[in-house]
């Protein structure tokens, strides 16, 4: 059976790189924040484009800390869609927020604007939720329609927070997520696109005081010094194993990612003419990191049953919608 994420081919080609950085933690013994920290925050920051990336300890925390420095609680209303795995609604239930979700584009899998736009002014009027934010979602690896998005969170008011949990470097018209929103966050888990060999997340934004403030949230709403405590907080820093691991990854992510892609233009071509296949669509401007390949059919169970006997695996994503949950 061919594995559905297959790590350990990968780790092949880089053993040694990770056994020798893994060796270098232990030989400095700095497991918290040490210097791989801040030399991966430095690179991932330099890829996505923006001038702060805020390592933590996992996507979910990526997306909670720039929420909680953006002071989104009790009586606000994010938008987001119903269409990805639970943090991305978890993490504004976290803050006292209410999810209002918004459907989502049928050939992109992601939140559509012209219903968001009008989730939003329905909100408003209801009067119950104040609008506070919007977390779009990048799914499977291709950025949702942000020339869209913003000009919408703009006309209103609200903060984007992109959840590019599935899409490292994914690009948007020359633009690589996370970079897209005011702030966004991705995911290390170690299936996605670029994961470490744990858990481990990174939020990334441009401004000066947001990233000011994540910072200090991560460590327990840290002040000047370790017992000074400006703001509640929470434990939500990378280890250091995961950040010099991530740092021998990354080196050659931008080979994967174009192997990625030609393993996806490769399915495309093979698949294009079998009846009743719906297969991914990349919108003009868009690079996608191939999170996953999703085709849509009729016959899913059929197809997967056939997959399976050829030791061929498969996975839905997601069987249950957010707004079921």
């Amino acid at each position: 059976m061919i594995p559905f994420v297959d790590l350990e081919k990968q780790q092949e080609r880089i053993r040694p790189q990770i056994e020798a950085a893994v060796r270098r933690v232990l030989d400095h013994g700095q497991y918290i924040m040490g210097p791989e920290v801040q030399e991966l925050e430095e690179q991932l920051a330099e890829i996505a484009g923006v001038k702060h990336c805020v390592s933590c300890s996992s996507g979910t925390d990526a997306l909670l800390l720039p929420l909680m420095a953006k002071g989104v609680g009790p009586g606000d209303a994010v938008f987001t869609t119903p269409f990805s795995f639970i943090a991305a609604a978890e993490v504004i239930a976290l803050t006292g927020a209410t999810p209002v979700f918004v459907d989502i584009d049928p050939d992109t899998y992601n939140i559509e604007p012209a219903k968001l736009a009008d989730a939003i002014v329905e909100t408003k009027r209801e009067g119950a939720l104040i609008p506070k934010a919007i977390v779009p979602v990048d799914l499977f690896g291709l950025p949702a329609d942000y020339d869209q998005i913003l000009p919408i969170a703009k006309d209103h008011d609200l903060f984007v927070l992109e959840d590019a949990a599935q899409a490292f470097a994914a690009e948007h018209r020359g633009q690589r997520a996370p970079s897209l929103g005011h702030a966004g966050a991705t995911s290390f888990f170690p299936a996605k696109p670029l994961g470490c060999y744990g858990d481990g997340g990174a939020a990334f934004t441009d401004d000066d005081k947001l990233a000011e403030i994540m910072r200090s949230i991560r460590i327990h709403g840290k002040g000047a010094d370790k017992y000074s405590n400006v703001r509640v907080g929470l434990n939500a820093r990378m280890d250091t194993l995961q950040a010099a691991i991530l740092l021998e990854k990354l080196a050659i992510y931008p080979e994967e990612l174009a192997m990625r892609n030609g393993v996806a233009d490769r399915y495309i071509d093979a698949l294009r003419h079998v009846n009743g296949l719906k297969l991914p669509i990349i919108p003009d401007g868009h690079r996608s990191v191939w999170a996953q390949f999703s085709v849509q059919s009729e016959h899913r169970e059929e197809i997967q049953a056939h997959l399976k006997s050829a030791g061929i695996p498969t996975a839905v994503y997601y069987v249950c919608p957010l707004h079921l949950l």
